[in-house]
């Protein structure tokens, strides 16, 4: 399955839509969107109630690369219906369901293997729960199979349903549901002697935060989400600033020439380290003190020429250089614009914005990051300190040394 779409059928308080709970920084929903985007996810369904304008308003403005449409019930449906709803509007056959209130860390190549093989029409992840009264568990027969939906009592160790599902679409639809119809109270627990129901057991991070007693524990586990530093590999593509990332940033003025640019501390060695890990590593910098008439553009390819020769020397690589010499902040090559990422993909189609890292200095960078769908690494600087949104920020690190001394420690 290489593409699908989640819906996410979220629970609501009064005061603000539980999806939107703030959670180590960043609203609960962002985590899960973040996990669906890397394992594949390309198009999204959120269906909505009450408190959807601040879940849309969210999406525009943190997500504005994200493929998604979203449904707002006019009256608070089931969940059956408002799944239902979802599906009719998706083209694909079998579509990746998750509850809003949910996180699990899938993993969805082992669902989908089972959920093909056993031409299922549902397949759940299950989560593994030890000596627990807040779940009812899950039976499972020959293969997976489920048997039968227990109701909620103590558990000294048995699975639970983990509120990710994999559904054949026309079969469900094919499923008549009354107007106030609950997807696992009316679809799955009374179906499932007549319907080919699955189970995949994954004992993977999982957060539920509808138990008040959750919050506080999603925000320890998901504190250092979202970078997957499991499933990183040479089909990502790193995307860096220039000054304050890989040189030192020259104080109110610009680098203008070779004997200007300086490496900051650990980045030749860094730029080593991270070329053995990366598919594609480009720079993407704004260069006005060429608009400016400070420079010219020859000067500015010799300053690169001098960078990639440094860089080549100690085994490391640039693959590529895009820039914006315009003044005007409006410039569609401008950060954080996405002219030059634009142009990247253009020249390199294989690059994958949900399977890449913009690594920057300054609220541009990072805002650039969000408006192509890439993570987002920032490196703190006393000149650009207070001026960086941090809902803008996936992971902060001292340095690029730092970040590559992180990714290889993960390997």
């Amino acid at each position: 399955m290489t593409s699908g779409t989640d819906v996410v059928a979220s629970e609501t308080k009064p005061d603000l839509p539980q999806c939107m709970t703030p959670i180590a920084g960043h609203p609960f929903l962002y985590y899960t969107i973040r996990h669906l985007e890397m394992k594949g996810i390309e198009r999204f369904i959120f269906s909505l109630g009450h408190g959807h304008e601040i879940v849309q308003k969210y999406l525009r403005n943190h997500f504005p690369a994200l493929a998604f449409v979203c449904l707002v019930e006019k009256e608070p449906l089931q969940s059956g219906i408002a799944i239902a709803d979802a599906l009719a509007k998706t083209e694909e056959k079998h579509i990746l369901v998750q509850h809003g209130n949910i996180f699990f860390k899938i993993d969805l190549h082992a669902l989908a293997a089972v959920h093909t093989k056993e031409n299922a029409e549902c397949t759940i992840a299950l989560k593994p729960m030890k000596a627990t009264d807040l779940y009812g568990s899950v039976l499972l027969g020959e293969n997976g199979r489920v048997l039968s939906f227990e109701e909620i009592k103590y558990i000294e160790s048995d699975n639970i349903n983990g509120g990710v599902y994999l559904l054949d679409k026309d079969r469900f639809l094919a499923t008549a549901l009354a107007d106030k119809s609950s997807f696992e109270t009316d679809y799955l627990k009374p179906n499932c002697a007549n319907k080919k129901f699955y189970g995949v057991v994954q004992d993977r991070c999982f957060v539920d935060i509808s138990i008040s007693a959750e919050v506080e524990k999603a925000q320890v586990e998901l504190k250092h989400f979202p970078f997957p530093l499991d499933v990183l590999d040479r089909t990502w593509t790193l995307f860096l600033d220039r000054d304050g990332v890989i040189n030192i940033n020259k104080d109110e003025s610009y680098v203008m020439s070779r004997d200007e640019f300086i490496f900051k501390e650990g980045a030749l060695e860094a730029m080593y380290r991270l070329s053995g890990l990366f598919g594609r590593i480009i720079v993407v910098t704004n260069q006005r003190g060429v608009g400016k008439g400070l420079m010219s553009e020859d000067d500015l390819h010799d300053i690169h020429d001098y960078m990639k020769e440094k860089v080549t020397f100690t085994c490391g690589r640039i693959d590529d250089i895009f820039y914006c010499t315009s003044t005007d902040d409006a410039h569609p090559d401008r950060k954080p614009a996405i002219g030059m990422a634009t142009k990247a993909k253009k020249k390199y189609p294989e690059i994958d914005f949900s399977k890449s890292i913009m690594i920057g200095d300054k609220a541009g960078d990072m805002q650039w990051g969000r408006n192509i769908g890439a993570l987002t690494v920032w490196i703190p600087s006393i000149r650009f300190k207070g001026t960086v949104d941090p809902a803008d920020i996936d992971l902060t690190c001292g340095s690029l040394f730092e970040f590559a001394l992180l990714l290889q420690l993960n390997e």
